[in-house]
């Protein structure tokens, strides 16, 4: 293996060091239902997003709590020197989507002799937990407030033109 090969590959291994993830695979509802509550924890801190599931009243609350506690186990046993980061609010949940899966065909009488389909639908839950990068989040606030600052100046900029031209 080449110099550069092996590197990207190091490279490569070390991110999938932080990353864990779970997959629930035909869970009997529909993935309509699934999304809003999936999407109630998209992005949210692990400890926080757990306790979104357990006070939410969506049945599919409790699948997808389920779902998320195998997920922080799985990434446990990926990091067992980093429980700290876990203790401490850097893992969040960084993708969860919901796909539909195979569908159950069943027919219910209609009148006058015909039969309605009814279509139980299921789906397949993906998750992926990853953990906070302090030095991105601090240089992202940099950034912001710097973007802040120059707005901040360039409104300045434009109040004074606006009061010559006025006077």
């Amino acid at each position: 293996m080449g110099a550069r090969k092996r590197l990207r590959a190091e490279r490569l291994k070390a991110e999938k060091k932080s990353v864990a993830g779970a997959i629930l695979r035909n869970c009997p509802s529909s993935p309509r239902k699934m999304r809003l509550v999936a999407d109630l924890i998209r992005g949210v801190e692990v400890n926080k997003a757990l306790g979104v599931l357990k006070y939410t009243k969506k049945h599919a609350s409790i699948d997808l709590e389920k779902l998320l506690k195998s997920a922080i186990a799985n990434w446990e046993a990926k990091n067992e020197g980093n429980k700290r980061d876990l203790e401490d609010g850097k893992v969040f949940v960084s993708e969860i989507f919901v796909d539909g899966g195979p569908m159950l065909k069943r027919i219910s009488p209609a009148p006058q002799g015909r039969a309605y389909r009814i279509r139980k639908r299921s789906n397949h839950v993906h998750i992926v937990l990853d953990t906070y990068i302090v030095e991105e989040i601090e240089e992202e606030d940099t950034k912001t407030k710097k973007e802040e600052a120059a707005t901040v100046v360039e409104a300045a900029d434009v109040v004074e033109t606006v009061t010559e031209q006025v006077s």
